[in-house]
C-alpha cells in the first residue's frame, strides 16, 4: 500500500478519498485553487498546495502544476477523483513519466475507453451490443450535421472526451441544429478540453443501468453488481440506487457478464463503470467511465466494500482482495444529489455564501465539501452534497431519503431539495416504472414554483429578526419587552399602529410587520399587513430548528438570520427574505432601469448584439458560462440596444449590467 498520495480534486470527493486514507493509515495531501483557499476539503485533508487561479483551466486542469505539487509533498501516487483530469490519458501518462502511480486505469486503457467512440469499438470487439451511431468523434460542425441527417432523428450528440451530461444534446428536430452543435462543442471544450462529438441514435424511453467493475490489471476482473441511474434531467443523473429495481435476473447476469468480459479484454486496472441503456427486452452499451463515479456510495452501501480502497490496492500492486463469489449485496441504497440550482428558474445555477448548512446527524451517509460560511462560486460544478440512505427494502430506503432531505438545511443559495423530494414522491419512482426522459417530459406540469410566502412564513421570519435585534442589544430575547418601540396610540390588542419592519422576497411578495407584547407563554402577537397571528418559536433539536406554534397550529421549521437576510424552511419550502427597518424602507426610492443583467457570476462566452441593434423580447443578447453549464441572457423587452457593457472572455458578477436596451 502507498505511504502517501496526492488527491488531485476538490469538494466532496476530495474529502471522501481523504477519509479512506485516514482509515488505511495512508498520508494524504491535496491541491486547491485560489478560489478554494478556505474550502472544507483543504482543511479536512490538512496539507494542500495552491496550484493556480480560480478557473479550473488555471488550476485543477493544469497537469504540470498537479504533478509538481505531488513531488513537493513527497507523494508516491495521485488519485484524480472524478471530473477534471480523471479520464485524461495524457495526465495518467505524465504521472507515470514522473515516477508516480496513477490511481486508476493505465493510460492505454483510458485512451481505449475514455473516448466514447473508441469505447464503442472496444465493446463491439468484445461482443457487447452497441447503440447505432458514429464510430469516430468529429470537431467539424458540417460533418456532425451530415452524420445527424444520415443516422436520422432522434439522435444524441455526445462529448467524446467526458461525461456528466456536459456536451450532450438530444436532437429531435433539424431546426436550430447548427446552434445545438456549436453549443455542445463549446461546452465539451470548456469541460474536457476537447470539443469532439459523436452522434448516436437516441433511445427515448430506456433505463440507464451501469455495472461497477474492478480489475487487478493482469486480467482478473470482477463486478460489484449494478446501479440504477435512470432519473436524469438533461442527461445528468439526479437520483441513483442499487440494486436496480424490476430488473430480471437473466438480464442482470448478461449485463454483468458483458461488463466483465470487456474489462478482461483490456486487462482493466482499478475500478470502472460500464454503462448500458436498457429496454424491455434488450440493452445496448453506452460508454465506460474509467474512473470513480459520483454514485459509487450506493454500491458501497449494499456490498459493504470501500471502492476507493479497491482502487488503491489494485493500483499499488496488491491485486484484488476478493473473488467474485465473495461479493454479495444486502438491502437497498438510494442517493440524491443536492445542487445549488433553482428549479423554479429552469435550474439556473445559484452562487453565493452559504449562510447556514445543516445535514441529518444519524442514519444517513452525507458526502459534502461545504459547510456554513462556504462560498459557492461559478467556477466548478453545482453539486453541494450527496445524501445516501440504506435500508432492508427499497421503499424504506426511499422513505429515509425523503426524511433526510426534509432535515437538511441549505440557506444562502437556492437548492434543488424540494425538487428531489418531489421526485421521490412520484408514482413512477415508487414503482420503478421510470425512464431516462421522464423528468424532461413531465417537468412542465410539475409545481416547481418558488416557495409560497404566506402570512405564517413572514411572521416566523419577523420574529427571528426580533430575536436578533434583542440579542444585538445585549438583552434577554423576551424578558421585560412590551413589543415595538411604536407604542403611542397602540390598538386595544396592544399591536403597534405603525410598522416596525418591511419584509420582502425576491419574487415581489412583501409585507409590513407590526409587533405586540409577549404573552405569558412566550408567544408574540404579530401583525402581517392586515392579518394578526400569535406566534411562539420553541427551540427544538438544533440551534436553528424550532417548533412554530401559530394560533394553535404546530409545525417544525428552520429559521436563520444573517445580516439583513432572513431564511425560513417550512412546509411550503425554503424562503429567503430581506428585512428592512420600516423607516429605512419608506425613505428609499424605487429605481427603474432598462438594463439587462447577468443572472449570476460567470464567463461571457459570446455577445450577440451591438449598439443600435433592434431586439425583440426574449432575444438572446449574450451567452454566459457558469458551473460548466451554458445559459442564455435574454432581453426582457423589445427595443434598441443603447450600449453593450461586456465582451467575450470577460468574467462578470451577478447582477452586472451586460446590455442596456431602450424600450419601445
Amino acid at each position: 500500500m502507498f505511504k502517501k498520495i496526492l488527491i488531485a480534486n476538490r469538494g466532496e470527493i476530495a474529502c471522501r478519498i481523504a477519509r479512506t486514507c485516514r482509515r488505511l493509515g495512508v498520508a494524504a495531501a491535496g491541491v486547491h485553487s485560489a478560489a478554494d483557499r478556505d474550502a472544507l476539503h483543504v482543511r479536512e485533508i490538512g496539507e494542500s498546495v495552491e496550484i493556480g487561479g480560480a478557473a479550473a483551466s488555471e488550476s485543477y486542469l493544469r497537469i504540470d502544476a498537479v504533478i509538481a505539487a505531488a513531488k513537493a509533498v513527497g507523494a508516491e501516487a495521485i488519485h484524480p477523483g472524478f471530473g477534471f483530469l480523471a479520464e485524461n490519458a495524457a495526465f495518467a501518462r505524465a504521472v507515470e513519466a514522473a515516477g508516480l502511480v496513477f490511481i486508476g486505469p493505465t493510460p492505454e486503457v483510458i485512451e481505449r475507453l475514455g473516448d466514447k467512440a473508441a469505447a464503442k469499438r472496444e465493446a463491439e470487439a468484445a461482443g457487447v451490443p452497441i447503440v447505432p451511431g458514429s464510430r469516430t468523434p468529429s470537431t467539424d460542425p458540417t460533418e456532425i450535421a451530415a452524420t445527424v441527417r444520415r443516422i436520422g432523428l432522434p439522435v444524441m450528440l455526445k462529448a467524446a472526451a467526458g461525461g456528466g451530461g456536459k456536451g450532450m444534446r438530444g436532437i429531435e428536430s433539424l431546426d436550430g441544429l447548427e446552434q445545438e452543435i456549436e453549443s455542445a462543442m463549446r461546452e465539451a471544450k470548456n469541460a474536457f478540453g476537447d470539443a469532439g462529438l459523436i452522434v448516436e441514435k437516441l433511445i427515448r424511453r430506456g433505463r440507464h443501468i451501469e455495472i461497477q467493475i474492478a480489475g487487478d490489471g493482469r486480467g482478473k476482473v470482477i463486478h460489484l453488481y449494478e446501479r440504477e441511474c435512470t432519473l436524469q434531467r438533461r442527461h445528468q443523473k439526479v437520483i441513483e440506487e442499487a440494486p436496480a429495481a424490476n430488473l430480471s435476473a437473466a438480464m442482470r447476469e448478461r449485463m454483468a457478464s458483458d461488463a466483465v468480459r470487456l474489462g478482461e479484454r483490456l486487462a482493466y486496472r482499478g475500478v470502472g463503470t460500464v454503462e448500458f441503456i436498457v429496454g424491455e427486452q434488450d440493452y445496448h452499451f453506452l460508454e465506460v467511465n474509467p474512473r470513480l463515479q459520483v454514485e459509487h456510495p450506493v454500491t458501497e452501501a449494499v456490498t459493504g466494500l470501500d471502492i476507493v480502497e479497491l482502487m488503491m490496492r489494485t493500483t499499488s500492486g496488491e491485486g484484488l482482495p476478493l473473488r467474485q463469489d465473495e461479493v454479495r449485496i444486502s438491502g437497498h441504497a438510494v442517493e440524491a444529489r443536492i445542487c445549488a440550482e433553482d428549479p423554479a428558474a429552469n435550474f439556473l445555477p445559484s452562487t453565493g455564501r452559504l449562510s447556514q448548512v445543516r445535514f441529518p446527524r444519524a442514519g444517513v451517509r452525507v458526502e459534502t465539501g461545504i459547510e456554513s460560511g462556504s462560498e459557492v462560486t461559478p467556477f466548478y460544478d453545482s453539486m453541494l452534497a450527496k445524501l445516501i440512505t440504506h435500508a432492508p427494502t427499497r421503499q424504506e430506503a426511499l422513505d429515509r431519503l425523503e426524511r433526510a432531505l426534509d432535515e437538511t438545511v441549505v440557506f444562502g443559495v437556492t437548492s434543488n431539495i424540494g425538487f428531489l423530494q418531489h421526485l421521490i414522491d412520484l408514482p413512477e419512482t415508487r414503482k420503478a416504472t421510470f425512464h431516462t426522459r421522464l423528468i424532461d417530459e413531465q417537468i412542465e406540469g410539475w409545481a416547481l414554483d418558488k416557495a409560497r410566502h404566506d402570512g405564517q412564513t413572514l411572521a416566523i421570519a419577523a420574529v427571528q429578526w426580533l430575536r436578533g435585534q434583542r440579542e444585538h442589544e445585549g438583552r434577554s430575547r423576551w424578558t421585560g419587552w412590551a413589543g415595538s418601540g411604536w407604542q403611542l396610540g397602540a390598538g386595544d390588542d396592544g399591536l403597534a399602529p405603525v410598522p416596525s419592519l418591511h419584509v420582502e422576497a425576491t419574487d415581489g411578495v412583501s409585507a409590513e410587520i407590526r409587533f405586540g407584547p409577549v404573552g405569558a407563554d412566550g408567544s408574540v402577537l404579530v401583525g402581517v399587513d392586515d392579518a394578526r397571528l400569535r406566534l411562539r418559536l420553541a427551540p427544538a433539536d438544533a440551534p436553528d430548528r424550532f417548533l412554530a406554534v401559530v394560533d394553535g397550529r404546530r409545525e417544525m421549521v428552520s429559521v436563520h438570520g444573517d445580516g439583513d437576510m432572513l431564511y425560513v424552511q417550512d412546509g411550503r419550502g425554503m424562503h429567503a427574505l430581506k428585512a428592512i427597518p420600516y423607516l429605512s424602507y419608506i425613505s428609499a426610492s424605487a429605481q427603474a432601469s432598462g438594463d439587462v443583467k447577468a443572472p449570476m457570476m460567470g464567463l461571457i462566452l459570446k455577445v450577440q448584439v451591438a449598439p443600435g441593434d433592434r431586439v425583440e423580447k426574449g432575444a438572446v443578447v449574450a451567452i454566459l458560462e457558469s458551473m460548466k453549464m451554458e445559459m442564455r441572457i435574454v432581453a426582457d423587452c423589445s427595443g434598441t440596444v443603447s450600449s453593450v457593457a461586456c465582451q467575450a472572455g470577460q468574467t462578470v458578477e451577478r447582477n452586472a449590467v451586460v446590455v442596456s436596451i431602450t424600450p419601445e
